[in-house]
């Protein structure tokens, strides 16, 4: 049985409320063991790594991917994407289904876990679609689903627009204990929009993307969450009103978790004066009010987890003019460094929260197996260095696009080692 020993390393366990100088060790996928801080190694190993300054914690989790295939391979792949988590820090990543054709199906959910299988880079869980076609029609197979592994349900690059299947919908999922990961836009209010509506959309005399299309479908979606008390995951909130409309629903006890995204704790709208293109995202950027919000809401936990949206495109297609250039962006590989520049290096968050929010929050909401260093756990472990600094080159990224907004910006904080079942996936060169 290989063994691994990492040690001297500041263990970061929110699972455990550990935050210590310690050793962990590793035999045959597992974790076996954390140290108690003695000085003492715990045993031999075949492998040593020594983790002095650096933080060591449970393999990061992504909940909100696009890997892009099947279908548009030009974009991303599984083991293109796969590759980008490792080099992330990510050990575990949920993709999302608006791919051509949709993850409706039981042999769809099959192909992801064998393709993810062969490029035995990270783990990847699959987020199956709530609509067959993603049409907001009728409702998926939504057990046969559950049944091929899916771990979620979402149409996420649009949302479930019909209430009452919806409301089915969250139903069905309760009998499964799985959660609706929903893209929160009311159409109507959002359609021929580019950017957020404000100021800077009407001094560029782009369409604008107002706050309410997002807040009006927060609000429609916990009223039914609370009806049917079904598990509603708000994904990638951007707005100040989505946000406080979240923290009131939990103080009333509904059954709703949140995410946010890194470019929309650290970007403005403002960004889109140059009209580049790596700045238009759904939901879009908004304001630095919005911003302050999003923040508070992860330091008081109404945003329980970060996830990237990670949402590569071709180049060319990012090259078209800014309103007809997709939305989306990377974010597997900068999201460490955006979140400890701007959540932990500024103090408004430690590192235990951090880790909360990255790995152990975002499993326990997919329902996974992962996010914990307890004994007997699979042996998914990220090292983190604190203190790197670092500058964003997306000529050196995994990922097969490289439509990132941050190209050259210097960060601080990048993942070194991820460790995905006990095996060494990546390290910084």
């Amino acid at each position: 049985m290989a063994t691994l020993l990492i040690r001297g390393g500041r263990v970061v366990d929110p699972s455990q409320n550990i935050d210590r100088i310690d050793d962990v060790l590793v035999r045959d996928g597992q974790v076996v063991a954390i140290g108690h801080g003695d000085g003492q190694p715990l045993g031999k190993a075949d492998e040593t790594i020594d983790a002095a300054g650096l933080v060591v914690a449970p393999g990061l989790v992504d909940m909100h991917v696009h890997l892009r295939e099947p279908g548009r391979e030009e974009d991303e792949t599984i083991e293109t994407g796969t590759q980008a988590a490792v080099a992330g820090g990510f050990t575990s990543v949920a993709c999302i289904p608006n791919t051509e054709p949709p993850i409706d199906t039981q042999a769809t959910v099959e192909f992801i876990h064998q393709k993810a299988a062969r490029a035995d880079t990270c783990n990847v869980f699959v987020v199956a679609c709530v609509s067959r076609n993603r049409e907001g029609k009728e409702l998926a197979d939504i057990g046969q689903l559950v049944e091929a592994g899916a771990v979620a349900f979402s149409d996420d690059g649009a949302p479930v627009y019909d209430a009452e299947l919806m409301r089915r919908a969250l139903e069905y999922c309760r009998m499964f204990d799985k959660p609706i990961l929903a893209h929160e836009e009311v159409l109507e209010l959002s359609r021929g929009g580019v950017m957020n509506e404000g100021l800077v959309s009407l001094v560029l005399g782009l369409g604008g993307m107002p706050a309410a299309a997002e807040e009006v479908m927060i609000g429609r979606d916990i009223a039914l969450s609370e009806v049917t008390r079904g598990r509603l995951h708000a994904m990638h909130v951007s707005t100040a009103g989505g946000v406080a409309l979240i923290r009131e629903a939990k103080k009333r006890g509904a059954r709703v978790t949140a995410e946010a995204c890194p470019h929309h704790f650290t970007l403005t709208d403002e960004s889109l004066r140059g009209f580049d293109s790596n700045f238009k995202m759904s939901p879009p950027l908004r304001t630095q009010a919005d911003i302050e919000a999003i923040i508070d809401g992860l330091v008081d936990g109404t945003i329980d987890c970060i996830a990237t949206d990670h949402a590569p495109h071709a180049r060319e297609k990012k090259m078209l003019e800014l309103d007809r250039a997709p939305f989306g962006i990377l974010g597997l590989e900068t999201a460490v460094g955006l979140s400890v520049t701007r959540l932990v290096a500024t103090g408004r968050i430690g590192w235990p929260r951090l880790i909360e929010a990255m790995s152990t929050l975002p499993a326990q909401i997919l329902g996974i197996n992962r996010g914990t260093l307890r004994p007997g756990a699979v042996a998914d472990i990220t090292l983190i260095d604190p203190n790197l600094s670092w500058r964003v080159d997306v000529a050196s990224f995994r990922s097969k696009s490289v439509n990132s907004p941050f190209d050259g910006w210097t960060l601080q904080g990048r993942a070194v080692t991820t460790i995905v079942g006990g095996r060494v996936k990546y390290r910084l060169p």
